[in-house]
């Protein structure tokens, strides 16, 4: 199949472009089809004008009363049928918001979205999981920041489930790591003291008695405050306790049950979290919220936080114009949030819902929404579209921190089990407090 548009070659059956993304369907086709179409348009017009001046000189000569007291049969219109619109419920992590806002909206003008209604459903990863394993109704398709909680969903599912996979199809739609975000004032007073910003350093900070006074000669602003979200309901939340168990024991892979019940890697553990910004009243359940707040607030309520790089991308420009700058720096232990797109096998799906969501996630991965999902701060899963051009954030940002190349090391998820056990040893800090 040929594009209409670019004249590239596609599979047959694809729905979009591969190379420019714009949809393959002939309604949309070139100028010689448009042109050909205003001709048969104006002529209908042509004809329709000619019975309208028939009917003025002849119609009414014939029959008085048409002119007048017409029937309440020909004053009537036949009913509006229902709508046919399939309804499609998103639930979605909140740092895609922007960029799901901007699809939802150019889907529906491509003939596959025309007859779709998205309602996207903000949520944070783990909240998500946890509202499909109670049977949400309102939820056909789960796309969380990454697939970190996939096992542990399963696992919970199939014991009130029986057997049944609650997982269609998966799709994996951009990529983004971890980040430390910072105000580049309070970061260059950090690494002058610490030398540099990791999770042992921030142990330290959130722990120092007199905060910013012993940390850089500056009482008036107070103590060190750092952030995360709830690991209970958001998945970068629970990726920081992963990533500080990496860091805590200096290896990127095998996190154990020995590891986690370490009485040292608790004591240091609670001593973190339970003095977390907002541990006290409860932390922001989604990281796109946090950076958010960050933003709005400033350095009154957060000196740093612990987001996903595109939050930070998206956010740097209006952070410069309320705060000052900031700076961005990637954690030594890092992990990588594959934003996947899980089409659900539930009960309360209908084949047309499965349908429509198959098709929304194919327009997310058409090159212009994997372009858009790059102008966000999310590193494309399409080859076809690189990082690497002069407006590309990964070359706009680099004097922040923002890079290309990702330092450090990478870890591998854990086993679920190691992960239930990192959430009810961070439960046990927050009941600590």
């Amino acid at each position: 199949m040929q594009c209409p548009h670019c004249h590239q070659e596609n599979q047959d059956g694809a729905q979009f472009c591969r190379v420019c993304g714009k949809p393959l369907g002939a309604f949309d086709g070139g100028a010689g089809l448009i042109k050909r179409a205003l001709v048969v348009i104006g002529l209908l017009l042509a004809l329709l004008a000619a019975a309208g001046l028939w009917f003025v000189f002849h119609g009414n000569a014939a029959n008085p009363a048409a002119s007048g007291n017409q029937s309440s049969s020909a004053q009537s219109t036949s009913p509006v049928p229902a709508s046919t619109l399939v309804k499609l419920g998103v639930a979605y992590g909140t740092e895609k918001e922007a960029w799901f806002t901007w699809a939802v909206q150019e889907f529906a003008k491509t003939p596959e979205g025309s007859g779709i209604h998205i309602d996207l459903k903000p949520m944070g990863s783990i909240e998500a999981a946890n509202a499909i394993v109670r049977n949400d109704a309102a939820i056909q398709v789960w796309s969380p920041a990454s697939s970190l909680y996939k096992t542990i969903l399963l696992r919970n599912w199939k014991a009130g489930h029986a057997d049944t996979d609650p997982l269609l199809k998966e799709t994996i739609l951009a990529s983004t790591p971890m980040v430390f975000v910072m105000w580049q004032e309070r970061y260059d007073a950090f690494v002058q003291h610490y030398q540099e910003l990791n999770f042992r350093t921030i142990g330290q900070a959130i722990n120092e008695p007199a905060g910013w006074k012993t940390i850089a000669e500056k009482p008036d602003w107070y103590f060190f405050k750092f952030s995360h979200t709830n690991p209970s309901q958001s998945n970068s939340g629970l990726t920081a306790l992963v990533l500080m168990g990496y860091d805590h024991f200096g290896k990127t892979s095998g996190l154990d049950a020995g590891d986690i019940t370490n009485p040292d890697f608790q004591t240091w553990l609670q001593s973190i979290e339970k003095n977390l910004q907002g541990a006290a009243s409860g932390l922001v359940p989604s990281t796109g919220t946090l950076m958010t707040s960050m933003i709005q607030r400033g350095w009154s309520t957060y000196d740093c936080v612990l987001v996903y790089e595109a939050n930070a991308i998206e956010r740097l420009d209006q952070a410069g114009g309320r705060w000052g700058p900031l700076r961005v720096v990637y954690p030594p232990y890092n992990m990588w949030n594959d934003n996947p797109y899980y089409v659900l096998n539930v009960a309360w799906s209908s084949p047309e819902q499965r349908r429509a969501a198959d098709a929304f996630g194919q327009f997310l991965l058409s090159p212009a929404a994997q372009r858009q999902a790059a102008a966000h701060g999310f590193r494309p899963a399409s080859q076809l579209v690189g990082t690497g051009d002069p407006d590309s954030p990964w070359v706009k940002y680099t004097a922040v921190g923002i890079q290309r190349q990702v330092p450090g090391t990478f870890c591998d998820p854990p086993n679920p089990e190691v992960m239930e056990n990192l959430l009810l040893a961070w439960q046990r800090s927050q009941s600590a407090k």
